[in-house]
This record gives structure tokens, sequence and C-alpha cells, in this order.
């Protein structure tokens, strides 16, 4: 099982409203998971696992969500998305979704 599904099951078991993005159209924890970037609103929190060379395909796209922060799990830390981020104020951490869910400090 892909981290982000393991991630996906937690956070609705936390209780969290989960919005799903990736490469098929499927469910995961009763969650659709859309493969085109739709426009949501009042999103708190992006967890990213996706590795940095793929990222650049989204980033005027997760800027344009105004997120208040941006999570990047190992293996997907990216300083140059760093930067836009901070330009436009949205927050960023390098952190684990999985750890931060199991120690209650999401």
């Amino acid at each position: 099982m892909r981290y982000s599904n393991i991630a996906v099951h937690k956070l609705v078991r936390h209780g969290h409203e989960v919005k799903a993005m990736g490469l098929k159209v499927g469910t995961v924890a009763g969650v659709p998971i859309a493969n085109e970037m739709l426009l949501y609103k009042d999103i708190d929190t992006i967890t990213l696992y996706l590795n940095p060379k793929r990222q650049a395909a989204y980033y005027d796209y997760i800027l344009s969500l105004n997120p208040a922060r941006v999570l990047f799990n190992p293996g997907t830390e990216n300083p140059e998305f760093y930067q836009q981020l901070k330009k436009q104020g949205i927050h960023y951490e390098e952190a684990c979704t999985l750890v931060l869910l199991s120690t209650n400090q999401y």
C-alpha cells in the first residue's frame, strides 16, 4: 500500500475532510480520487507525496488553491517550491503526515 493511501485512511479516521488527487480515478477510504486539477475552496493542508521533479507541473495549481500550509513528506523536499510558497504567504513544512497524525501534531 502506498504512503499516500495510508495517509488518506488515517486522515479520514482522524475526522479530517479529504480531497484526493492521483494519476488514476478511483476511491480510497470512501474518498474519490480526482485525476484532474479541480478548484477547491478552503483547503487547509496539502500533503505532497510527489517527487520534486514532478511537482513543477503542479506549482501554479497548488498556489491557486491558496492552502494554509503544504506538507513535504520525506523525499518530496523542494527548496525551489518553498520560495514560491513563501512569496504567497503559504506556510510549508518538511514533515511526515503519518507521524504528525500518529503523534496528534497534525
